[in-house]
């Protein structure tokens, strides 16, 4: 299959997924608890508008049960969390370049995403390709990477980005400081005093001193003399920072698209697993239930209340795990939510489930 979506196995069920909110059962179950709690720590990606989209295909249900029984191996959950920290680097990059006041430190600040993009790509399809993976929307994201990687303008982006990181790396150049002026000249072979003047001054040191300084913030990394310098550089070497012009130019859009929307979608998966592993921590199971078309049957074992155990973790209390069974004409299941030690709350819970065809909404302990 074309990769399209870590999330979706049709790409149209996930449009306009943004301007989702939260079903108004969510805080009857206290799933909007449950949902903040995963996503807390996952701001940047805006992941709750995922779990406000209930799926009610089983195809659609499975394709996302392949990718996260893929993700449960340690090597592939440490390959995705790897790429998506050298993405969060690039994106880091990108806005200190935005921010940037100065031209040529705007586009260096540039160059450095472009190359940190790619090495996050050429490092996830290696990582990818040793593992076994089942999954079809990760054997397609795979397969998508890999002819992605092989492209031409793909390779030209890291040609060009690495050749001009080492035209910039070779470049010396002199600084002449007499009275107040400064004066920009090529590098013949000068000595570079300031490393004679410390181990000069070397001998002298003690213990630190107390510095009566004032610290004067530099606005945007670099202030009006560095930048000047940097121009002066810049005309000694016209052709270096001519092709750094037209690098950022020619590539202002570089992240393809469907790789930066699996960078968002893949955190569905990394914030949900992560926030299973407090509970599995504790001795609480998980899984990944059986789906039928046919059979309008529900079975658990062990079940509990995600929200309330969560509470009751945080309160190093004990989480009483229930069995329960539903079939034939049973569609209502009356329980209790009670809370150890506190007997005189016991409270009768009914959780009408609903079922439609394929779709239910979850019982609450």
């Amino acid at each position: 299959m074309a990769f399209q979506s870590i999330l979706f196995d049709e790409p149209e069920i996930g449009a306009n997924i943004d301007n989702l909110q939260a079903p108004e059962f969510f805080k009857d179950l206290y799933l909007d608890q449950v949902v903040h709690a995963i996503t807390e720590d996952w701001k940047d990606y805006d992941l709750a508008p995922f779990f406000h989209l209930r799926l009610n295909d089983l195809d659609a249900i499975s394709y996302r049960q392949e990718v996260m029984r893929d993700l449960e191996d340690v090597r592939l959950m440490d390959a995705i969390k790897s790429f998506s920290g050298q993405m969060r680097t690039m994106r880091e990059r990108l806005k200190q370049a935005k921010d940037l006041y100065f031209k040529y430190a705007t586009e260096r600040a540039f160059l450095g995403a472009v190359q940190i993009y790619c090495q996050a790509i050429e490092c996830l399809i290696r990582e990818l390709c040793a593992l076994d993976i089942q999954s079809r929307g990760l054997l397609a994201l795979r397969e998508y990477l890999t002819s992605y990687a092989g492209s031409a303008s793909f390779g030209n982006l890291v040609t060009e980005a690495e050749k001009l990181r080492l035209d910039l790396a070779h470049i010396k150049y002199s600084l002449v400081l007499k009275d107040d002026s400064v004066t920009v000249r090529h590098y013949d072979g000068e000595s570079d005093y300031s490393t004679a003047v410390e181990e000069t001054f070397s001998k002298f040191r003690r213990q630190t001193a107390k510095d009566y300084r004032v610290k004067v913030a530099v606005r945007d990394g670099m202030n009006h003399i560095q930048a000047q310098v940097l121009d002066g550089v810049a005309m000694l070497y016209p052709d270096v920072f001519r092709a750094l012009d037209d690098f950022s130019a020619a590539h202002a859009n570089y992240p393809d698209a469907k790789i930066s929307r699996f960078d968002r979608e893949i955190q569905f998966y990394v914030a949900y697993l992560t926030y299973v592993a407090k509970f599995r921590h504790t001795g609480l199971s998980f899984c990944l239930p059986q789906l039928s078309r046919t059979s309008k049957e529900i079975q658990d074992c062990d079940t509990f209340d995600i929200a309330l155990a969560d509470k009751l973790i945080r309160e190093n209390a004990t989480v009483v795990c229930n069995d329960f069974f539903l079939r034939g004409p049973e569609r209502v299941f009356r329980g209790f939510r009670s809370e150890p030690g506190r007997q005189d709350h016991l409270r009768p819970y009914v959780r009408a489930i609903a079922l439609s065809g394929q779709s239910w909404l979850p019982c609450s302990w």
